[in-house]
Order: C-alpha cells, then sequence, then structure tokens
C-alpha cells in the first residue's frame, strides 16, 4: 500500500483554491454507473463538431485539490492548465478534441484498491464513464488519451496498467507507479513529466519506472525539470512539441 500512503500525502499538501475562470464549451454533467455511483464531470465538445466525423478524446485526472462535488476544482485552479491546454482555440483549430474531466469525491481517492476489482474504484467508474461518452458522440476509439498530475498522476499510471487497451498514449505527470507492471505498458506511447526537486513525490519513483520500461521493451520520453518542485504541470504543458506528439499517436490493435 505504499502508493496509497504517498496519495495521502499529496491530498495533504494540495492547496484549495481556485480561479472562477470562465468555462466556456465545458458542460457540467454527472454519469451515474451500473451500481447507481454518481460522478460529477465536465465535457468540453469541440466547437466544430460534426456527427459524421470521429474525434480524438483526452481524459484529464485531477490532482487533489480538485476532489469534491463542485464540478469546477477539477478544471480549474491548479488543474486549469492541464484540463484547458487542450481547449485553448488556437489548439483546437489545429487538433479539435473532446475532453472529458471527472471529479473524484473528497472522501476517496482514484486508486483505492490497487487493481482489484472488487470493490470497484473511482477509475473503474472512470473507465464506464468513457464508454458511456463513446456512445453518445462520435468518438475516434483509436485515439483516446489520459493524463494527470499529482493524485491524477496516480491515476493515469494505474489506469494505464489496468486498461493498456484503451489508450493510444498516456501523460503522468509528478505520479509513482509500480514497476512490476512495467511490461503491461511497455507498448504503450508515455510522456512521463517530474521536477528533480520534488519533495511529495521523489523522482526517483519517476526515474525508476521510466528504466523499468525500458528495460521491458519500452520506449516512453521523460523529461525531468531541474529545480521545480511538485507543481511540474506549470511547466510541463508549456512543451511546445507535447500536443503535436499526443495527437500523432494512435492506439494499435
Amino acid at each position: 500500500m505504499k502508493i496509497f500512503r504517498i496519495v495521502l500525502i499529496m491530498a495533504a499538501f494540495a492547496q484549495i483554491s481556485f480561479s472562477q475562470t470562465e468555462q466556456s464549451g465545458w458542460l457540467p454533467r454527472i454519469f451515474t454507473s451500473t451500481d447507481g455511483h454518481g460522478t460529477p464531470y465536465r465535457l468540453f465538445v469541440p466547437s466544430s463538431y460534426q456527427s459524421g466525423k470521429s474525434y480524438p478524446l483526452i481524459l484529464w485526472l485531477h490532482g487533489s485539490a480538485g476532489r469534491g462535488t463542485d464540478n469546477i476544482r477539477n478544471i480549474s485552479g491548479g488543474n486549469e492548465l492541464g484540463s484547458h491546454i487542450w481547449t485553448y482555440p488556437e489548439n483546437q483549430k489545429l487538433h479539435p478534441c473532446f475532453v472529458v474531466a471527472p471529479q473524484c469525491p473528497d472522501t476517496t481517492l482514484w486508486v483505492t484498491n490497487d487493481g482489484r476489482e472488487d470493490p470497484p474504484d473511482q477509475l473503474d467508474f472512470v473507465v464506464q464513464l468513457l464508454s458511456s461518452i463513446e456512445k453518445m458522440y462520435h468518438i475516434d476509439t483509436n485515439r483516446v488519451y489520459v493524463s494527470g498530475q499529482s493524485m491524477g498522476g496516480v491515476a493515469t499510471w494505474e489506469i494505464l496498467e489496468r486498461y493498456p487497451e484503451k489508450f493510444a498514449a498516456g501523460i503522468p505527470l509528478c505520479g509513482l507507479s509500480d514497476t512490476r507492471k512495467a511490461s503491461v505498458l511497455s507498448k504503450i506511447p508515455i510522456w512521463a513529466f517530474h521536477g528533480a526537486a520534488d519533495s511529495i513525490v521523489s523522482v526517483t519513483h519517476a526515474r525508476e519506472m521510466i528504466d523499468a520500461l525500458r528495460k521491458a521493451g519500452g520506449h516512453p520520453k521523460y523529461t525531468e525539470y531541474k529545480g521545480v518542485g511538485h507543481d511540474v504541470w506549470t511547466v510541463a504543458f508549456k512543451e511546445r512539441t507535447l500536443l503535436e506528439w499526443v495527437f500523432s499517436q494512435h492506439r494499435q490493435d
């Protein structure tokens, strides 16, 4: 349960403050799972959406400051950049895509069962949510991507490990994972980010995971920022080639 304990530390570290920005284009919704579990989420639908075309989808998994039931913190404050970078008009013009940002309750974490299916945890509900969106809209299921920071970075690694057939690429930021599962991820394009001065999740975790992936035959991209702490997202999402890299990835059958 090492990962679980570190996530609790990240939750305590998070600052629950956020800007009341204009959330234009973000539809507020509630998803009800097969067992009646309700999950608030925001859905960004491209303004150019046409039912005759298929579109890629970004799944955004917020950090611990995004938890709650207000359906705002998941896409604002410290989670604004990671959720909105894909929706900027200049980026939508080049890469029109859907973005879905579910909200984890403040009584739990994204990952609580370490991959066991009974009982299900928030990540299992998220995958049900994705399936429901794919039925409502024309989503290119070969171009579904996942990204998350801090608590959401842990969740990004975990959801890729549980559902490797679901995603075309993953972008975990300041998260950690189980190196014993590296072989499951070896064929998934991954670009991981971590700050070398992170005092919440040691950069050692990222280095060890990237090394394990490479030993398992994978070819992950890894960017480590000298002098940057836990809030690595403040620089990672400014990488000029990030969007081009993401949207060039396609799931391999």
